[in-house]
C-alpha cells in the first residue's frame, strides 16, 4: 500500500539514481510522492520526466528550484527572470504542487543585503503573473543565516511571510526544518502562515551535532537535535495537510549507502520519529 504523507526529495538519493531509477526505487518502497530537482529533470528530458510522473500516478510535492534573483546588472536580473519562468513551465508540465524558491544571496561585489532582499521581492513580483496563469504556487524557502551571502538572503520564516503578504495570492512558504528549527519565532510564524493558507511544503531531515559540512552533512531524521514531532504538530495545527518531504544532502554518509537502504530508512524514520 502507498505510504501516505511521505515524499522523497530526490536530492536524497541523487548520487545513487537518475530520475527514472529513483522513481522505480521509491515505488518498490510504496512511496508515491517525490520532489525532483531541475537538473535531474533536464538530464532525462522534461517530456520523459512528465510521462514518468503521469504513468506512475505520482504526486510531485515540489520542483526544486527557482529563485536566485539578485544580480549585479540588468542582464543578470533578466536572465534570472527568464530562468524562473522556465522553471514555472517545468513545474506545470510535472503537475507539481509548487515551485520551491531558493531566493539567492548577495550579487557579486555587493555587501548590501537589504538591496538583495528588495531584488528578491521584485523578482518574485515579476514572475508571479506567469506563475498564476500556469497554476503553480511559488514557495519561498527561508534558509539558515549561514547561507545569507551566497544562497538565500531570506533567512527566517517571518521574512518570507512578509514577502508573501506583500505580494498576495500565489506565494507561500516551504518550511524546511533544517533551516528554521533554531528560530525563536518559529511557532508564532507557523501559526501566522497557517492563518493565511501560506504553507505549501514541509521539508524534513535533522541537524547533526557536530555538523561537519554546513551544506552536505544533513542528518537522517532522528539522528540529530531537531524536535521533528513538535514542528510537524505545529504545521498540521496550522492547517497544512500535505506530505512531509525528506530532503537530505549527505556527501559522507547517506549518499554513499545503497539507495534502497536510504529509502527504507526514510520510511522507518518517518513512521517512528517524525
Amino acid at each position: 500500500m502507498a505510504i501516505s504523507g511521505l515524499s522523497i526529495n530526490l536530492a536524497t538519493v541523487r548520487q545513487q539514481y537518475d530520475l527514472l531509477q529513483a522513481v522505480e526505487a521509491c515505488l518498490k518502497q510504496d512511496i508515491v510522492a517525490i520532489a525532483p530537482w531541475r537538473d535531474q529533470v533536464h538530464k532525462i528530458g522534461l517530456a520523459e520526466a512528465a510521462k514518468i510522473v503521469a504513468d506512475n500516478r505520482l504526486q510531485v510535492t515540489g520542483l526544486c528550484r527557482g529563485g536566485m534573483f539578485p544580480a549585479a546588472d540588468a542582464e543578470g536580473l533578466k536572465a534570472a527572470i527568464d530562468d524562473n519562468k522556465r522553471a514555472i513551465d517545468e513545474a506545470a508540465a510535472l503537475n507539481a504542487d509548487c515551485l520551491v524558491l531558493v531566493v539567492g544571496g548577495l550579487p557579486k561585489g555587493s555587501k548590501d543585503i537589504g538591496q538583495a532582499r528588495e531584488m528578491v521581492a521584485d523578482g518574485i513580483a515579476t514572475i508571479l503573473p506567469h506563475a498564476r496563469s500556469a497554476g503553480i504556487p511559488l514557495a519561498i524557502e527561508p534558509l539558515h543565516p549561514m547561507y545569507a551571502a551566497d544562497r538565500a538572503c531570506v533567512n527566517t520564516l517571518e521574512q518570507a511571510l512578509d514577502i508573501c503578504d506583500l505580494l498576495g495570492e500565489g506565494v507561500g512558504v516551504a518550511i524546511d526544518v533544517y533551516h528554521v528549527w533554531w528560530d525563536p519565532k518559529l511557532y508564532e510564524q507557523i501559526a501566522r502562515a497557517g492563518a493565511n493558507g501560506q504553507i505549501l511544503a514541509h521539508h524534513i531531515c535533522d541537524w547533526l551535532v557536530p555538523t561537519t559540512d554546513l551544506l552536505l552533512d544533513r542528518g537522517m531524521m532522528g539522528d540529530g537535535v531537531i524536535d521533528l514531532k513538535r514542528i510537524r504538530a505545529a504545521i498540521e495545527k496550522a492547517g497544512y495537510v500535505g506530505a512531509q518531504e525528506v530532503e537530505i544532502f549527505s556527501e559522507a554518509n547517506w549518499w554513499k549507502k545503497p539507495g534502497e537502504e536510504v529509502l527504507s530508512t526514510c520510511v522507518d524514520r518517518f513512521r517512528t520519529v517524525c
